[in-house]
């Protein structure tokens, strides 16, 4: 979709939501140089923005805190069959596998995750780590059928840096550094 393209719909819907963003971004990125049009559209949206007539709608207003949980386990699980072995296991295919069997544990505070995080470790622990493992598991007999298929998102070294301030952002939005302190 173009940049005008995308102006009009958020100016027709008066949302500018998160997947419009990130092409938006991505355009931009990827074009050595942008057309007069591009920046008149890009101008309005500006403008529409800052009078409200557009209105961002924000990244996240909740957590999966079972992603939290899943990713945290496959890491480990993966790091310790990565430093004894040869093989290199795809993290992501293993934590969506994992995911896609296990029931989301939604939360929009800090306390309800804090909840939702402690009835899980109390509770589900072992069926998260029987489902990383049946992951890790399928992921080593897997053939490498399609070497050339690319990850979600996977375009550059800066996408992780934006990655993770996305992250940080998204579970530490009120962390500010301390003057002074280390880096």
């Amino acid at each position: 979709m173009s940049i005008e393209k995308i102006v009009e719909q958020a100016l027709q819907d008066g949302y500018l939501t998160p997947a419009m963003e990130a092409e938006v971004g991505r355009i931009c990125d990827t074009a050595s140089e942008l057309s007069i049009e591009e920046y008149m559209s890009l101008d309005r949206l500006m403008g529409a923005l800052l009078t409200g007539e557009v209105v961002a709608v924000p990244r996240k207003q909740f957590i999966n805190v079972m992603e939290e949980l899943v990713l945290t386990e496959a890491i480990a699980r993966v790091a310790e069959i990565e430093a004894t072995s040869d093989r290199t296991l795809d993290l992501g295919d293993i934590a969506a596998y994992a995911l896609n069997r296990l029931l989301p544990l939604y939360a929009t505070t800090e306390e309800g995750a804090t909840y939702q995080r402690q009835r899980a470790k109390e509770e589900l622990q072992g069926l998260i780590a029987q489902q990383v493992g049946e992951a890790i598991a399928r992921n080593l007999d897997r053939p490498e059928f399609f070497p050339e298929r690319q990850a979600i998102g996977k375009n550059s070294g800066d996408e992780i840096l934006t990655q993770v301030s996305a992250l940080l952002q998204a579970y530490a939005p009120s962390f500010e550094p301390q003057p002074g302190a280390p880096n």
